[in-house]
């Protein structure tokens, strides 16, 4: 009998194809910003999880802004002093529970030239120490990475990255040769692991010389800076952190009454305020889904009705044969169902191929929400059920003979 049911409800819906269709547009649209949504939210964390180790566990940052910013800062914030590298150099000579203080700066992007191969104007160029690799999560792929005498002493040497080299250098080793960063000649010493993309953009285009001599390059020593503290161990890391507060805002002469002028940014401040900002996100594409489910519903209770008045003869031919009261119900019920989860299918699908394409852009997993998608086939049939009650309860409510003389 529900085969039945089923084979009469696909019947009504091919028979009224652009009404069909229409109220099916408002179920696919509904759903199709949940999903959508939830979809691009899940590509973003798994991209975000991939990459978020670039501080160690041991490791936090101090900064001049927040590491995470949504909307406009207050003045505050935007009249921070610059962060530098001689207060970076104070608090490395006054800290006692860190193994390593290290400054690190980012400067124009650049173009590389060697010999009469050049790259893209677009590398990026870092200015860090020795510790520049570990705490970032790079490993040295060959060559040695930067020394404390190569800060020291601001020598011309750089440690370049798999993009850079494989543009540069397709069939001989860079190790020891002179190239020209952003017109100035330096020596390679060593080249990074490929690392990949994060969010779409290569971390592996990049060439990281000493700070000290691209500060002499680019002549800006009290540039802003970030620096990258780390204890000796994580049992430490929040007595360190407290050292390192402390220090700093007698570095920058700061009163006991006045607020840092700079971030702390541990990969557990990111994490919380990362998911804070999707969790917005996945309410927000809810809420939109939502109110095109609620209206789509209504379009569900109209075109039932509408559906009852046009088959008004036909109920009462079904009844006059011997059909029961449940019998109507359920088969105005099964169309209301079968026409939402035929929106639900369709919006899931659309949803998960539109989310998807930032992991087609980012190089990460496929996500599929299976728990979203369940609901939201869950949620369409409940919506079905409440619109489509009333127009199903007036059918099957109809006198056979009212119905019969109805034309």
């Amino acid at each position: 009998m529900n085969l039945e049911f089923i084979k009469m409800a696909w019947g009504a819906i091919i028979a009224n194809k652009l009404r069909s269709a229409l109220t099916l547009l408002g179920m696919v649209i509904g759903v199709f910003s949940v999903i959508a949504s939830v979809t691009a939210v899940s590509a973003i964390d798994s991209s975000f999880n991939t990459t978020i180790d670039f501080l160690g566990s041991s490791t936090f940052t101090l900064q001049k802004f927040p590491g995470v910013q949504f909307g406009p800062s207050d003045e505050r914030v935007r009249n921070r002093k610059n962060l530098t590298y001689d207060q970076m150099l104070q608090l490395r000579r006054r800290s006692t529970l860190a193994t390593s203080v290290s400054a690190v700066g980012s400067f124009p992007t650049i173009q590389i030239r060697y010999k009469d191969r050049k790259t893209n104007p677009n590398v990026q160029l870092q200015g860090s120490d020795e510790h520049w690799a570990v705490n970032n999560s790079y490993e040295l792929g060959s060559g040695r990475f930067l020394t404390d005498g190569d800060v020291q002493y601001g020598r011309p040497v750089v440690v370049l990255g798999t993009e850079v080299v494989s543009k540069l250098f397709e069939t001989e080793t860079p190790i020891g040769k002179d190239i020209l960063v952003g017109g100035h000649r330096m020596t390679v010493v060593g080249v990074l692991k490929q690392k990949g993309q994060s969010f779409g953009q290569s971390q592996d285009n990049l060439v990281v010389a000493p700070i000290t001599t691209l500060f002499v390059q680019y002549g800006d020593p009290d540039q802003n800076i970030d620096i990258l503290v780390r204890a000796r161990n994580v049992e430490i890391l929040a007595e360190s952190i407290d050292e390192s507060i402390g220090i700093f805002r007698a570095v920058r002469r700061l009163d006991a009454k006045e607020e840092n002028d700079f971030e702390v940014i541990t990969n557990d401040s990111v994490v919380e305020t990362f998911t804070g900002f999707t969790a917005y996100l996945t309410i927000g594409g809810a809420g939109i889904g939502f109110i095109a489910l609620l209206a789509a519903g209504i379009g569900i209770m109209n075109i039932m009705l509408v559906s009852v008045t046009e088959r008004t003869r036909e109920i009462g031919i079904r009844k006059s044969i011997g059909a029961k009261k449940g019998d109507i119900l359920r088969q105005f019920l099964y169309e209301a169902i079968f026409l939402c989860q035929i929106g639900g299918v369709l919006g899931i699908l659309m949803g998960v191929g539109t989310g998807n394409i930032l992991s087609l852009m980012w190089e990460t997993p496929l996500v599929v929400p299976w728990g979203w998608a369940f609901g939201s086939v869950a949620g369409v049939t409940i919506i079905a059920l409440i619109f489509g009650v009333y127009p199903a309860w007036k059918a099957a409510n109809l006198r056979p003979i009212d119905a019969l003389r109805y034309e």
